[in-house]
């Protein structure tokens, strides 16, 4: 789908006049930001390990967390890590099992099988313990919504200390300690720690308060898995988040881990890795693992110590991710079947065909893709067994799902996430009332708002200012990634002097182009040879959506204007 072109206003002259040394272009997407202040630039621009990062016993539960874990410790008591499944809550298992097993713990790691159990603690994987000799429970990235399970957990004799991410329900469970940055009581600094983050700040306070020689650097080197997980669980790339990715990609690129070694060589990455490659190469691989298989492949290859394993498990992670691209094909075919004739409804919702159950794993990425295309909320449902479903929900800004689920909450068995994107799970009697719930939600919340996808351009540049000196500017403001993405210009009027199709089967579009008396200059449009490469012709008047950055190929460099929407229409 098509977006509307909205161009963000152009900066105030009395804020140039105050900055007249960094160019406009630039002052324009500081100011976007909200960087509009010398000490603000100074912090977005330097990020600092040792100043930017806050105190980890800042959290209010901080200090009585770390002081049972040395307990635990000291006493030899078994400690069990409880993660998540996808990337955020695999690299949040790593980072506290490394800390763990290098401050001398008794540490194993449960990861919940996606399908078979759902995120967060479930009673059944609760009850296998019983005989383990388990005496703390440390969940990482889950566990704030799991009131009922907290309650075994005690039952059980087990200590449990809850680190979390995820937005506070209506009722927290009673632990022995609860760190989340989005607990309304809390006072941390900063709310948008990734569940990684979150795991990291505890390793953090761990390290601080050891009565044992730790190599120096150790805390350092587990920036490569805060990066990945923060990176790849979408969260704000702004304040804290911002400096732990920033050092993270340094890790990244020197990791000293097997496991990722040979990820990187297995998914072809041979220049120097940033956010982008964890986005849409490393975090969908590690997040194969518990859609196509099991969340333990990932773990594996993130604490393997073995070269031969780390080639054996990158080597299947690459493998599964291709064959979850094929299923998401197909499954997209059956979703887009279904919802013909409903694409006025409020919300859109889709369930797996009796003849077969979707995966698990995949439904939510069906659900992101169906809702970036139509705009609007998307909700995806398949079977689990005999009688129970799980849905996966995808949203806009305008309709805060997590709310709109908790008005549901009595027709669902649990559920949890963000405002724009959650999961649940339901008895099959009760999807009638469900849907029906949901979509009276939807029709009352979203009255009288018309939805548009708006594709937000940060600012008009003509060909002539298109340079290496505004590429350099513009490379400050890595990492790029959520609420910090990658900026995206506009170049007007410009007529199509070159079309080539590139590519095996001549899915990609090389256009040159001129404008006025500018030189030519080449724009690149990835999957777009077929669609809107076959539209065009040499004279054509066009206005192009692109992104500035860099080619590198057999150690060239050149600079790359990527194709993101092109257009003859005008900006709205």
């Amino acid at each position: 789908m098509k977006k509307n072109w909205r161009l963000n206003p152009k900066i105030t002259p009395d804020l140039q006049n105050q900055f007249p040394e960094i160019n406009p272009i630039v002052l324009q997407l500081l100011d976007e930001m909200g960087i509009n202040t010398q000490e603000k630039i100074d912090e977005f621009w330097n990020p600092d390990y040792g100043q930017d990062l806050h105190n980890p016993f800042l959290f209010l539960d901080m200090e009585k967390a770390v002081k049972r874990i040395f307990k635990a410790i000291k006493k030899e008591e078994k400690i069990l890590i409880w993660g998540d499944y996808d990337a955020d809550g695999v690299t949040s298992s790593a980072v506290l099992y490394s800390t763990l097993k290098k401050l001398g713990a008794q540490v194993e790691v449960y990861l919940p099988d996606r399908e078979l159990e759902g995120c967060g603690l479930n009673i059944e994987g609760l009850k296998k313990l019983k005989n383990k000799k388990i005496k703390l429970i440390i969940t990482v990235d889950c566990g704030i919504s799991n009131a009922e399970e907290a309650e075994l957990v005690k039952k059980l004799g087990i200590d449990l200390i809850i680190t979390d991410h995820h937005s506070q329900p209506l009722k927290l469970p009673k632990a022995y300690a609860i760190i989340n940055p989005k607990l309304e009581k809390e006072k941390y600094p900063f709310r948008e720690l990734a569940g990684v983050g979150v795991a990291f700040k505890l390793a953090q306070a761990l390290l601080k308060e050891s009565k044992i020689d730790i190599e120096k650097g150790f805390e350092k080197w587990l920036l490569d898995l805060v990066a990945l997980g923060t990176v790849a669980d979408c969260e704000p790339l702004l304040g804290e988040n911002r400096t732990l990715v920033k050092y993270g990609l340094v890790v990244l690129n020197k990791t000293r881990r097997l496991g990722l070694q040979e990820l990187i060589k297995i998914s072809n990455l041979n220049n120097l890795l940033d956010s982008e490659h964890i986005s849409f190469q490393l975090g969908p691989r590690l997040n194969a693992a518990s859609r196509m298989d099991h969340a333990n492949t990932a773990f594996e290859l993130l604490t393997t110590e073995s070269e031969k394993e780390a080639r054996e498990i990158a080597k299947k992670l690459n493998q599964i991710n291709q064959q979850r691209q094929l299923m998401i094909g197909k499954i997209m075919q059956e979703a887009k079947e279904q919802i013909k004739g409903e694409k006025d409804k409020k919300i859109i919702i889709v369930e797996s065909p009796k003849k077969w159950f979707w995966p698990v794993g995949i439904i939510g990425l069906v659900a992101g893709r169906l809702q970036d295309e139509l705009y609007k909320p998307v909700i995806v449902i398949t079977k689990i067994d005999k009688k129970g479903l799980q849905g996966s929900s995808r949203s806009v800004p305008e309709f805060n799902i997590v709310k709109a689920l908790q008005e549901c909450g009595r027709h669902l068995l649990r559920y949890g996430g963000h405002p724009e994107a959650s999961g649940f799970s339901l008895e099959e009697n009760k999807l009638s009332e469900f849907k029906e719930e949901i979509n009276k939600i939807a029709e009352r919340e979203l009255k009288n708002l018309e939805l548009f996808s708006w594709l937000k351009i940060n600012a008009k540049l003509d060909l002539g200012d298109i340079n290496w000196d505004l590429q350099e500017e513009l490379e400050k403001f890595e990492p790029f990634g959520e609420s910090n993405k990658k900026p995206k210009f506009l170049s007007v009027n410009l007529q199509i002097t070159g079309l080539e199709k590139l590519g095996k089967n001549e899915q990609h579009l090389k256009l040159s182009v001129i404008q006025s008396s500018f030189n030519s200059k080449k724009f690149i449009g990835f999957g777009l040879g077929k669609t809107i490469g076959s539209k065009l012709k040499i004279g054509d008047m066009v206005d192009i959506v692109f992104e500035l950055g860099v080619n590198e190929w057999n150690g060239n460099k050149e600079l790359q204007m990527k194709i993101i929407e092109i257009d003859i229409t005008n900006i709205k």
